[in-house]
């Protein structure tokens, strides 16, 4: 291997080692861990009472390439909803599973709702928040007899914000015998890891099988995710969801995500993952699945829509037609992946390129499969198209915008709708 093949091998995402787990919904079964892609997942942030806001905002973030959406169940009403929401998903053809998020009292609506339990196909189980004594050993127990009884998988989720303290203080008392204490962030580490591990093995002297099971250990900090998911994968095979709890809002959580997802999945870390965006007003929550499902993209692990590529901009680029065009052809292409997933298998690979000027338009429409370099300024009134590297026609006058997405949704079905 010559050094340039080396680093692009050393440039390749590790492949990860947790084991395969199974959700199952219905006669349906999706894979988590093992060979199959990262998935991502999403929660709704309706009053799950409302079981028809609640099933429409299910839908949009499915629709956004959600593979799993996540509800909360904290009261009776709440629970008593979760089936009729299942048959609203139903009704509209829409199959992506649910996830039922317990806290506190999720041994009793689990027990005393088995619709609820049986229309949900994961559960979510914080082992910090379901009592504390004895109370938590029996708690526990009952929601992973119903996981048995009904057959799911179950999401060990563990938090920061909310750890098992008993077990915090046992940790902490044995560190202050040690002869060399680790510092306070080492001892809440360790509380974390363990917490998750010693629930999965409860879970499955219970009866849970290995492969119905889910970990997840959640900070805040970017360092300390990264610290914390290296050292449970290092002692666990189970499948692990990665999610950065809080991150935040706007820039600062989106960058906060990336950054802390992408190290871990370049590492073969992390089955599932959640980008926790706090939303803007006006911002739909889709944006959050936007964004997980471009970190994978970016990565090269997932494709999920076609790409844009677009350049920045410059003094050459005084007027602001690429931009608007580029943004047209982005949302029309997220717009139609619904559809598009089913008519045209593949499509999310296609590449395209919309640029502004002389300078790299030329070359990057030719690495797309279909591009167009817009004329910057003082450069003369013609934009070439490139398809599939060469050079197919020049557009011209004031419906440049318009023909080329004529031209995009010709090549779309020229080339995928042959895989019908």
């Amino acid at each position: 291997m010559n050094p340039s093949e080396a680093a692009i091998a050393m440039a390749a995402p590790l492949a990860r080692r947790s084991r395969q787990a199974r959700i199952v919904w219905g006669s349906s079964v999706v894979t988590v861990g093992g060979d199959a892609p990262v998935r991502v997942q999403s929660m709704t942030n309706t009053d799950t009472v409302d079981a028809i806001a609640t099933a429409i905002q299910v839908r949009q973030l499915a629709q956004a390439g959600s593979e799993f959406v996540r509800i909360t169940v904290n009261t009776p009403e709440a629970a008593a909803a979760v089936p009729y929401i299942r048959e609203q998903l139903d009704r509209m053809g829409e199959s992506v599973p649910l996830v039922g998020d317990f806290h506190y009292n999720g041994h009793r609506l689990l027990t005393d709702f088995p619709d609820c339990a049986q229309a949900l196909s994961k559960y979510r189980i914080n082992p910090g928040n379901v009592g504390k004594g004895d109370k938590r050993d029996k708690q526990f127990g009952q929601m992973i007899e119903a996981a048995v009884r009904w057959d799911k998988a179950v999401r060990i989720g563990v938090n920061w914000g909310s750890l098992d303290q008993e077990l915090l203080a046992e940790l902490m008392d044995a560190n202050g015998r040690r002869s060399q204490p680790w510092d306070a962030r080492q001892v809440m580490y360790e509380a974390l890891i363990t917490s998750a591990i010693e629930s999965a093995r409860r879970a499955e002297e219970m009866g849970l099988k290995g492969e119905q099971i889910i970990l997840s250990c959640k900070v805040s900090g970017v360092q300390d995710l990264i610290a914390v998911y290296r050292e449970l994968s290092r002692r666990c095979d189970y499948a692990l969801h990665l999610g950065l709890t809080e991150a935040g809002m706007g820039t600062k959580g989106i960058v906060a995500s990336t950054a802390a997802l992408s190290v871990l999945l370049q590492e073969g870390i992390g089955d599932t993952i959640r980008v926790s965006l706090t939303p803007q007003p006006g911002e739909a929550r889709t944006q959050e699945v936007v964004v997980a499902a471009e970190i994978l993209q970016s990565l090269g692990l997932r494709a999920f829509v076609p790409s844009v590529t677009a350049c920045p901009g410059c003094g050459r680029t005084t007027s602001t037609t690429f931009q608007e065009l580029a943004k047209q052809i982005d949302d029309y292409l997220r717009a139609q992946m619904p559809v598009w997933r089913e008519r045209y298998p593949g499509v999310e690979r296609l590449k395209v390129a919309v640029m502004g000027c002389i300078v790299n338009g030329p070359g990057e429409s030719k690495h797309a499969d279909i591009g167009i370099s817009l004329p910057g300024t003082g450069e003369a009134p013609a934009a070439p198209v490139f398809i599939d590297g060469e050079k197919a026609m020049t557009l011209r006058g004031d419906n440049i915008v318009g023909e080329f997405q004529a031209i995009v949704d010709g090549y779309i079905d020229r080339r995928f709708g042959a895989n019908m």
